[in-house]
């Protein structure tokens, strides 16, 4: 309890700290593990099971991109992720260890697996930055990604290539080969049981309406694929990705997200933590220039390489440069790598604590040069170009519907008949599966979730309608909107008057009794029967409305 109680204090205190210094969150859990960790105050000693813990929280990370990535955009994304990424991993990997050869005069197989192991950036901090940004769909951060992409595929062959080098062997056996058959037909078989299973599983939950069930589904589908991947040597992370991949296109996915998130949120930060936990002050001050020297050296190099060989993708500069300087730190596989090789004995005496030092100094120098990374682009664009490169085009203001019962229906098909964009959220997966058949734009999700209405962009909505007929969780969905998107209209159907004025004092900004609209049309048919002229039915009706109803008010209170 000690230990739980010092990560969350140390987390919430760095995380304040360094986000009011304009450092962002990742150097801050970093200088929190490394203040309670095992070379600091030694709150927390055991710096491997937690970082063992924490690489979950990669895990959760890759997934959810993975849900924003569909097999299309995947697919068109294959030059980058084994063009580029490929290029960069080879080019990187094969400069630095002969760099390492030279420099440290050590034997040539010890340079080309620091080489190729520093080569590898950190797909946590990558994509955390860009994620904390709000960048992962811009063209740096669709190019940043593809490059890390690569770099996990490119784990496995390097965890294959360490045992043959500390066995003196530079070629496969028979053996060898049947366990790639193996492994490549495990991967074919989750992808296709994960294609045709998965949907019928999250129908049944989703029918079943426990809002518990379908967290524990989520969870399910993320560890499952993480541990099925992880059973043929690819990274849990990869087989995480896969998952979310496969999920990109479910009506289900907005919901998965908002479930998955806490946990990433959670994992992800004791991951930073446990990062800096493994740094050790006295092992960096008696090889301090080394160290320093070293992880100057590895960020310099590996963001001038990166940038050359953007360019020559015809990637822009001012994005080149974003890319190679987020880029420039050393990952996370590293720690595996070398401590794998230093169990092989393929690294001399001492070299493993100097590497983890020189690894651990290129992520805390990751904010800084994403930082001067950002001035340096402003400089070489103008802003308007450089939000032009860097950014999305902002899709169409949709109209968000919550509810999507017969009110919503019926909204939803006025706005589709004059070609306004919408998109409706509800937690009915038979209503999702329908409307979805009928070609509306509908999503499985509860609407007073942040995490729901984030992901459909309510950011950007032209009005919110709210057609629940719960008035808890109408209230709820005003409430949210109010909280993060008071400028967005919310407009909500409520059951009297008295509601409609209590959710109007929330913040709504029209709220209509469900029964007036009705007994107005009933009335139009009364008076037209009884052979009141259209002028006088028309002129009626635009005086009881006007106001917002006021004297439609006051006749029922009378």
């Amino acid at each position: 309890m000690a230990e739980i109680v010092s990560l969350l204090a140390a987390s919430v205190l760095a995380v304040l700290l360094f986000s009011r210094l304009g450092l962002g969150s990742v150097l801050g859990y970093l200088a929190a593990g490394a203040v309670i960790g095992p070379s600091g105050l030694a709150l927390v000693t055991d710096a491997d099971n937690m970082r063992h813990i924490g690489e979950f929280g990669v895990v959760f990370l890759l997934f959810l991109i993975g849900l924003e990535i569909k097999p299309q955009r995947l697919w068109v994304m294959r030059r980058l992720v084994f063009g580029l990424g490929g290029l960069q991993v080879a080019v990187t990997g094969v400069f630095l260890a002969g760099l390492i050869y030279l420099v440290l005069g050590v034997e040539a197989q010890t340079a080309l697996i620091i080489g190729f192991g520093l080569a590898l950036s950190s797909t946590a901090f990558g994509v955390q930055i860009l994620t904390e940004k709000q960048q992962t769909t811009s063209n740096w951060g669709r190019i940043s990604f593809s490059v890390l992409l690569f770099q996990d595929l490119a784990v496995v062959p390097l965890l294959i290539l360490l045992p043959l080098l500390a066995l003196g062997e530079m070629q496969f056996s028979v053996s060898m080969g049947f366990a790639v058959l193996q492994a490549m037909g495990i991967f074919i078989s989750v992808l296709v049981v994960g294609r045709y299973a998965i949907s019928p599983l999250l129908n049944a939950i989703a029918y079943s309406k426990s809002g518990d069930a379908f967290v524990a589904t989520a969870l399910l589908l993320v560890l499952g694929f993480a541990w099925a991947m992880e059973l043929i040597g690819l990274s849990m992370a990869m087989g995480a990705f896969i998952a979310g991949v496969l999920l990109s296109e479910s009506e289900y996915k907005h919901q998965i997200e908002a479930d998955v998130m806490p946990f990433r949120g959670l994992l992800l930060g004791l991951f930073f933590m446990s990062v800096g936990m493994t740094f050790v002050p006295t092992s960096a001050w008696n090889n301090l220039g080394v160290v320093v020297l070293g992880a100057l050296a590895l960020v310099s190099i590996k963001a001038v390489v990166l940038i050359g060989l953007a360019r020559l993708w015809r990637v822009p500069l001012s994005i080149a440069v974003k890319c190679g300087f987020l880029l420039s730190q050393a990952g996370e596989f590293g720690f595996v790598l070398f401590s794998l090789a230093q169990n092989l004995d393929l690294l001399p005496v001492g070299m493993m604590e100097t590497l983890i030092s020189v690894i651990v100094l290129s992520m805390i120098l990751t904010p800084v040069m994403v930082k001067i990374a950002e001035k340096l682009a402003r400089r070489l664009k103008s802003a308007a170009s450089f939000a032009m490169e860097t950014s999305d085009p902002i899709p169409e203001r949709p109209v968000i519907i919550a509810g999507f019962g017969r009110v919503g229906e019926v909204i939803a098909g006025m706005l589709r008949a004059v070609d306004v964009a919408c998109v409706a959220i509800d937690m009915d997966a038979a209503r999702v599966a329908r409307g979805r058949e009928l070609g509306h734009s509908l999503v499985f999700g509860d609407a007073s979730r942040p995490e729901i209405l984030r992901a459909i962009g309510a950011d950007r909505a032209r009005l919110m309608v709210v057609t629940l007929d719960d008035h808890h969780m109408a209230e709820g969905v005003v409430r949210t909107m109010q909280r993060l998107y008071p400028e967005v209209p919310v407009h909500v159907r409520a059951r009297d008057w008295g509601s409609a004025d209590h959710l109007t004092a929330l913040g709504a900004s029209h709220a209509i009794p469900e029964t007036v609209e009705a007994s107005l049309r009933l009335g139009a048919a009364a008076l037209k029967a009884a052979g009141v002229g259209e002028d006088e039915r028309r002129a009626l009706f635009e005086d009881l409305r006007e106001e917002d109803y006021a004297k439609l008010r006051e006749h029922q209170k009378a």
